[in-house]
């Protein structure tokens, strides 16, 4: 499994040299667009509206919007200097809580950890305390250049990391439109649904729980495919160097042509007539 990060996670003066690898993955069947005339996968490119062209990476700068079409640019060292300043491997556990009391609206990414070298007596050090006292862990650490709240539990035997959303962050439930006042529902309808919550009630079962339209759509590719109903991309015509070449020499000749000065016209004088000579007399 990829490591993508590591630390140590430190409760009090326990030290614990980890590892944090991405718990889940997304299963998503990706989709590319191409050109319908020709089958081509379609190219995005980053343009700039004003000079009317392709821009490169290395001429691209990030700045922060303000106001619009008003901007603060940062540079590359003010960025780095920054994530220096706030980035550190360890990862200190400040509060213990129940996992209850944290709605479920805030947990945003999950992330197993693994103990490095010479950590694994302290990582089951604090995994025992944590399954015996029913708590997690809230601790703060930095991923990805971004600082991120977050509730360390165990999970199967093992500690997992699960990234929390700060307060700011979870937009206010009062905002939502067209909610319903509080109101008493109708008392037989309550106990039907009560009824049908019962029926339905079960344990939680993941394996149970299938992606019936990815599975559907891998499918259809797949029967699509053995069917020969496919496309290929046509390859990009290799340019014409004998062509090219011709054109390039073509346009050095009118260039020549109009950067040569203009030839200066000569004046001619009208030549003056000899003077005869006297004869003596």
């Amino acid at each position: 499994m990829h490591t993508m990060w590591k630390g140590t996670i430190s409760f009090g003066l326990v030290n614990i040299p980890v590892k944090l690898h991405a718990a889940t993955e997304n299963k998503d069947v990706k989709l590319r667009q191409l050109h319908k005339e020709c089958q081509s996968p379609i190219r995005y490119q980053k343009v700039c509206p004003i000079c009317e062209r392709e821009v490169e990476s290395e001429e691209i700068v990030k700045a922060f919007e303000y106001a619009k079409n008003k901007f603060v640019v940062l540079t590359d060292e003010e960025m780095a200097e920054l994530q220096d300043e706030h980035t550190d491997k360890a990862v200190e556990i400040v509060d213990f809580v129940k996992l209850e009391e944290i709605d479920p609206i805030y947990f945003e990414k999950s992330y197993y950890l693994s103990p490095n070298e010479g950590g694994g007596k302290a990582y089951t050090l604090l995994r025992q305390a944590l399954a015996d006292s029913e708590k997690i862990g809230v601790a703060k650490m930095v991923i990805r250049s971004k600082e991120q709240l977050a509730a360390i539990r165990v999970y199967e035997n093992t500690l997992v990391v699960e990234t929390i959303h700060y307060p700011d962050e979870v937009r206010d439930v009062k905002e939502v439109p067209n909610v319903p006042e509080a109101a008493e529902a109708d008392p037989k309808e309550l106990d039907t649904a009560k009824m049908l919550i019962d029926q339905l009630t079960t344990k939680f079962d993941p394996e149970k729980y299938k992606d019936n339209y990815r599975t559907a759509l891998l499918d259809l590719i797949e029967e699509k495919k053995n069917a020969d109903e496919t496309a290929t991309a046509k390859d990009k015509p290799a340019p014409d160097n004998v062509h090219n070449l011709m054109e390039a020499l073509e346009a050095s000749l009118d260039r020549a042509k109009n950067d040569k000065p203009a030839a200066k016209k000569k004046t001619t004088t009208p030549k003056k007539p000899k003077k005869k000579m006297k004869k003596n007399a």
